[in-house]
């Protein structure tokens, strides 16, 4: 055998070259015993290899260096261990927060057998700032927006999801709460565990307490068996509170325990439940004057209100808008066995004169009835819903000339020729159909039920 077919990583030769590297490596072994610390995984967390290697690495950095997503807190994972991929945020041996992308990965011995993992990561945190401070990040964490105002409560995402402190977020109906919420966990330490939104203001009176916290069998007529309430359902994981201002006194005076003592009671029981859940609130709501009339207690308000995060109407950020629609135009694209229409420069212009009163949520709408409207590759002005084209502050001309709208059935009310065109946009998904004519399915239905010759259109597809 030559000298060129000699092996040429010994043990020094690879450690050099994993040191030659500008990513983060850490390896473990089923134990977590740490068996491997490249320059970089010194240089971004801070820790020295010869403060980790060999030993435990919960220890090491004082609680999982994967903070929720770890999957070594309760021992080994079952083999085999999928590669993962996930952004993670940290906190350094020096103190100081850093964003990293993570890589973690199994490895297989000779005889196929688990011998631990190998985690690569990426220090984005310069990169992050830097365009936050230039205004180019047009989207984070699933929300989309450029606007300085965005930008910031990406910052504020971002900071928020290192720590476990409550987080209010507030802002007009349809600003996208519930969306900030899940970008929350999602990044969070948390991001592993469920999700579990809950909206306060949807829940009769008599039962919110048994659906927050659970219920013991017997408890009252109709608890026939235990049953886990909301919070128990997102133990390790995120529990949204939206529309928290329309929860009732007394389950406000629990949820106020709760956030003190860490536990609760189930309706009906004695025994203290424990657990590990993170706590987000919303409101459409100004929860200072809510506190001020005494439908809110203020003590609960304060607890809720560690980190508060104020999402801005639409109207505030115009700029947004054609991001915004782009976004929703690429959504029903992928929904539609059609092509799509694009959006002319005139409608444009009439969305951007628009107040916007339903916000993000409005235009998500108004984006699907104006698809299903449009008769060419162009979404006109008369595309539009009427509500927006009939609006005092939205003028536009063509060629110098007013323009007056078609009239167009209002959304929600059927007639034979915006069903037969709902129909054959999403290919006889009477579900899609309906969503996008925004009626109920069960309405649809009846609509067809009593036309035969749409009905018979619909069966062609």
């Amino acid at each position: 055998m030559t000298d060129l077919a000699q092996p040429i990583l010994n043990h020094d030769n690879l450690n050099f070259v994993l040191d030659s590297l500008k990513l983060g490596i850490i390896c473990h072994t089923p134990e977590r015993i740490i068996t491997l610390f490249n320059k970089e995984a010194e240089r971004i967390t801070g820790y020295l290899k010869e403060d980790v290697i060999g030993k435990d690495c919960h220890i090491v950095f004082q609680s999982p260096f994967c903070g929720g997503k770890c999957s070594f807190c309760d021992g080994p994972p079952q083999f085999p261990l999928d590669t993962k991929e996930y952004p993670l945020n940290i906190i350094t041996k020096g103190g100081s927060a850093r964003q990293l992308e993570m890589t973690v990965s199994a490895i297989i011995g000779h005889d196929n057998d688990f011998k631990g993992v190998i985690a690569s990561f990426r220090d984005v945190t310069e990169s992050f700032n830097l365009s936050l401070k230039a205004e180019n990040l047009s989207s984070f964490a699933g929300i989309i927006g450029k606007d300085k105002s965005m930008q910031d409560i990406f910052s504020q995402i971002r900071d928020v999801a290192l720590y476990n402190y409550p987080v209010h977020v507030s802002g007009d109906t349809g600003t996208g709460k519930e969306r900030v919420a899940y970008a929350i966990h999602d990044i969070s330490s948390y991001g592993t565990g469920a999700f579990v939104p809950v909206n306060c203001g949807a829940i009769p009176e008599g039962i919110v307490e048994s659906e927050l916290f659970g219920h013991v069998k017997g408890a009252f007529s109709g608890a026939i068996k235990e049953r886990k309430g909301r919070f128990e359902l997102a133990h390790k994981g995120t529990l949204l509170l939206d529309e928290v201002a329309e929860l009732p006194l007394k389950t406000q005076v629990k949820l106020l325990r709760f956030l003190q003592e860490g536990s609760f009671e189930k309706v009906g029981g004695e025994k203290k439940v424990s657990v590990d859940v993170r706590i987000i609130s919303s409101t459409n709501k100004n929860l200072r004057d809510e506190v001020k009339t005494g439908r809110f207690r203020e003590d609960l308000f304060y607890r809720l209100n560690v980190i508060p995060i104020h999402l801005p109407p639409l109207r505030q950020r115009k700029s947004d808008i054609p991001l915004l629609a782009a976004h929703f135009l690429k959504e029903a694209e992928q929904e539609s066995p059609n092509a799509v229409p694009q959006l002319a420069d005139e409608t444009l212009n009439v969305m951007l004169d628009y107040h916007w009163p339903g916000n993000v949520r409005e235009l998500k709408n108004m984006i699907q009835f104006s698809v299903v409207r449009s008769r060419g590759k162009k979404i006109l002005p008369s595309d539009l819903p009427m509500e927006i084209i009939q609006d005092k502050d939205v003028t536009f001309r063509f060629s110098g000339r007013p323009y007056t709208p078609q009239i167009i059935p209002a959304r929600g009310k059927l007639n034979i020729e915006s069903v037969k065109t709902a129909i054959k946009k999403t290919a006889g998904n009477k579900s899609k159909a309906a969503r996008v004519l925004g009626v109920g399915r069960a309405t649809l239905y009846r609509f067809l039920a009593q036309n035969e010759d749409i009905k018979d259109y619909s069966d062609q597809f």
